[in-house]
């Protein structure tokens, strides 16, 4: 009996020491427990981010995919205007040298006219340059008998030496332009002022074809009538001047129309 008034306080004290030690595991268990969860819900905030950021990642090799795409694309069409301004620039280039070429020869052209016409005065012949061409201006006084489309035998000293420079130069076309002023013509031999200086340009033509063998290929004839004037019709002087004929000695059109021909550009 004495023993176990011994005995049972020590099991008492065991059991209580046993209780206390499975509350305190049990809280323990309860924390870890809750730990996890925690962790748990860390783990999926993780990998939402993760998912994010695969996603802007994937987002952003298509974009630089897009731009290098944009980026070969504005390269080569730099690479095509830089190749188009090349060749407009080497155009520019050769039509200047062209164009340079051109105007010496129409001043050679002139100063041997004026060589050539040095005896002639300057009131019946002008040599000049305009918009590319040598012209030749003769007046109707020096051509022809008033009224009239024939030719007057002093004129033909002067077509003649005209029609030496035509042949030493015949890659040159020649076109002869009849003016008259405004006073109206008719008569029996001309119907009007158009009808005049039509004649009468074709009577030039015809001298320097048939006498002086200019290839008649290269020869036009033109009435201009009145309507471009020199100067104004109000004087007996003006008129005087107006009433002319003129030779203008121009580059082959298609060598023209070759020169001014622009190059294939790059797209």
């Amino acid at each position: 009996m004495k023993n176990m008034k011994i005995i049972l306080p020590i099991v008492i004290g065991i059991l209580c020491v046993g209780l206390l030690l499975v509350s305190c595991e049990k809280q323990r268990i309860t924390e870890l427990e809750t730990q996890l969860s925690s962790k748990e819900d860390q783990v999926k905030q993780l990998e939402s981010q993760l998912a994010h950021l695969q996603g802007s990642n994937a987002s952003l090799l298509d974009r630089l995919s897009d731009l290098s795409v944009v980026n070969k694309a504005g390269s080569e069409s730099i690479q095509r205007s830089l190749e188009s301004m090349t060749q407009q620039y080497s155009f520019i280039q050769d039509l200047s040298t062209k164009i340079q070429s051109k105007d010496s020869l129409n001043l050679a052209l002139v100063m041997n006219i004026k060589r050539s016409l040095v005896d002639i005065n300057d009131d019946d012949v002008q040599v000049e340059v305009k918009g590319g061409m040598v012209h030749v201006s003769i007046s109707d006084k020096l051509l022809y008998a008033s009224g009239s489309s024939d030719i007057s035998k002093e004129a033909f000293g002067v077509l003649e030496k005209l029609a030496t420079i035509m042949n030493d130069h015949d890659d040159l076309n020649v076109l002869v332009e009849g003016h008259t002023d405004d006073v109206p013509m008719a008569n029996e031999c001309v119907a009007d002022n158009w009808d005049l200086s039509v004649k009468r340009a074709t009577s030039v033509v015809r001298l320097l074809q048939s006498q002086y063998y200019v290839a008649p290929e290269r020869l036009t004839a033109a009435g201009r009538a009145e309507f471009i004037p020199k100067t104004q019709n109000t004087t007996a002087q003006g008129r005087s001047k107006n009433r002319r004929t003129e030779i203008i000695i121009t580059p082959k059109l298609d060598q023209f129309f070759k020169l001014m021909e622009a190059p294939l550009l790059s797209n």
